[in-house]
C-alpha cells in the first residue's frame, strides 16, 4: 500500500531510458574518475604500458558497444512485437519493464560512453603514467563485466518475449496484487459489501473531472485526510474502474459547506487516473490479461489450445489462494479505520478469467475437460469459490451445448461436472 508518489518513482524506475541514463552517468563516472585519481593514492602503479595500449583497447570497447546496442535494441523491439502478436498488447508492459534487459542494454551504453570519454581523455593528455594505469584497470573490470552481461544476454534472449514468458510474467505480477487483495481486502481500509447508494442522502459525493482509468489509489493520504478533518471516506471505485465526470469516486461523510470544494481537490488528488489499467493494485485487469492470451490461442488464426490449457492452470494456482485456509491465515486487520472500500467480488474474478475461454474454448473439448477439471479443483478449496466454480461450470456447459457437434462429448462433460 504504497503512497502515490512512491507509486509514480516506482513507475519511472521502470522505464527504460532511467536505467540507461543511470548507467551512462556510471560509465563517465568512471572514465573521469580515473584522471581524478592520478596523483591521489598513496601507492604508485606502473604498469609499463605502452602510449596506445589502453587506446587501442577502448577503441575496440567504443566501436562494438555501439554495434552491440544497436542489435539489442532491435532484439527488444522483435520480443515485444512477437509478445504483440503472439500473446496479448496489455502484456507488453511487463516486458518493457524487464530489468535484464534494462540493465543489459544500460551497461553496453555505459561502456560505450566510458570509452568514448576515455579516448577523448587520453587524446587531450589527461592522463599521466599513473592515470592510464588506473585507466587500464578500469578497463579490465568493464571488459569482465560485458562478458559477464553477454553471457546472461544470451540466456535471457533464449525465452525473452516467448508466450510461456509473457504468461509466466503475468501470472507473477496478477498473483502478487492478488496476495496483497487477500491479506488487505479493503487495500488497508475497512471492508464492505454491498451497494453504498444509501449514503447519498448523507454524504458528499466526489466526482471525476476526467475520463479515465484509476491506475492507483492512495489509501494513506486518504486516511491522513479523514483523520485531520474528522471525515468518513467512502470509496466508491476501485483501482481499474473506468470512470467519467458524472461518476462519484468516493463518498465521505462529515464534510460542511464551507470544506466541500477542498473536500473534492484533496479526496481527487488521491485517485491517480490513466488511459491503461494497472496491474499492482488490480488483480482483476492481470486474470482478464491471462484470458486474452487464452483467447488468441483459441482464435482460427491461431489455433493454440496447449496455450488456454496452460493458461487455465495458471488461473487455477492463482485462485487457489483465496481458499478458506489461506484467507483465514494471510488476511490481516483494517490500518486505515476512517475509509471504507468495496470488497473484490470472487464472482468477478471467476467472470474475468472463466468465461472468456469457456466462450472461446466451447467446441474443444480437451479445453472444456481442463477447464471444468480446474474448477473442480476449486470448488474443493472452500464454499465461496465452491459456489464461483459451480457458476462457471453450468455457464461452460451452456456453451459447448450450442458449439460442440458431438452428443458423445457433450455427455461427457456433463458427466464430469455432476461428479
Amino acid at each position: 500500500m504504497i503512497s502515490k508518489w512512491q507509486w509514480l518513482v516506482l513507475q519511472l524506475t521502470r522505464t527504460l531510458w532511467v536505467r540507461a541514463a543511470l548507467f551512462a552517468l556510471l560509465g563517465v563516472g568512471a572514465a573521469l574518475g580515473a584522471a581524478a585519481l592520478q596523483g591521489r593514492l598513496p601507492f604508485q602503479i606502473d604498469l609499463g604500458l605502452g602510449e596506445n595500449a589502453v587506446g587501442n583497447i577502448l577503441n575496440i570497447l567504443a566501436s562494438s558497444m555501439l554495434a552491440v546496442t544497436t542489435f539489442s535494441l532491435s532484439v527488444m523491439v522483435m520480443a515485444y512485437a512477437a509478445a504483440t502478436n503472439n500473446a496479448t498488447p496489455r502484456a507488453t508492459r511487463l516486458l518493457m519493464q524487464d530489468t535484464t534487459t534494462q540493465n543489459v542494454l544500460g551497461t553496453f551504453i555505459g561502456t560505450f560512453l566510458f570509452s568514448l570519454v576515455g579516448i577523448t581523455a587520453l587524446s587531450t593528455g589527461a592522463y599521466d603514467d599513473s592515470g592510464r594505469a588506473i585507466l587500464f584497470l578500469v578497463t579490465l573490470v568493464v571488459l569482465l563485466l560485458i562478458v559477464m552481461t553477454i553471457l546472461r544476454w544470451i540466456e535471457h534472449l533464449s525465452h525473452f518475449g516467448r508466450v510461456g514468458d509473457t504468461t509466466g510474467r503475468v501470472e507473477t505480477v496478477t498473483l502478487d496484487a492478488l496476495k496483497e487483495r487477500i491479506c488487505n481486502p479493503g487495500l488497508g481500509g475497512v471492508t464492505i459489501k454491498g451497494d453504498q447508494s444509501s449514503l447519498a442522502d448523507s454524504a458528499w459525493p466526489v466526482h471525476a473531472r476526467s475520463t479515465g482509468v484509476i491506475q492507483h489509489l492512495d489509501m494513506a493520504e486518504l486516511s491522513r485526510l479523514a483523520e485531520k478533518n474528522d471525515w468518513t471516506i467512502w470509496v466508491e471505485c476501485l483501482p481499474g474502474a473506468f470512470v467519467s465526470q458524472p461518476r462519484a469516486l468516493a463518498w465521505v461523510e462529515g464534510v460542511r459547506g464551507e470544506d466541500a470544494d477542498k473536500a473534492d481537490e484533496a479526496i481527487r488528488n488521491a485517485f491517480t487516473l490513466g488511459n491503461d489499467r494497472s496491474f499492482e493494485q488490480d488483480p482483476r485487469f492481470g486474470l482478464s490479461v491471462l484470458a486474452e492470451i487464452a483467447s488468441r490461442a483459441l482464435s482460427p488464426a491461431v489455433n493454440d489450445p496447449g496455450t488456454a490449457i496452460d493458461v487455465l492452470g495458471r488461473a487455477v494456482r492463482i485462485l487457489s489462494y483465496y481458499s478458506e485456509e489461506n484467507v483465514a491465515e494471510m488476511q490481516a486487520a483494517p490500518i486505515y479505520l476512517r475509509v471504507h472500500v468495496p470488497a473484490l467480488e470472487l464472482n468477478d474474478l471467476f467472470d474475468d478469467i472463466f468465461a472468456p475461454i469457456a466462450r472461446d474454448g466451447a467446441s474443444l473439448l480437451e479445453v472444456q475437460m481442463r477447464l471444468h477439471k480446474g474448477l473442480l479443483l476449486l470448488a474443493g478449496q472452500g464454499e465461496h469459490l465452491a459456489r464461483c466454480a459451480r457458476v462457471q461450470a453450468q455457464y461452460a456447459l451452456r456453451h459447448t451445448d450450442v458449439a460442440m457437434a458431438l452428443e458423445e462429448d457433450r455427455q461427457r462433460l456433463r458427466n464430469l461436472v455432476a461428479g
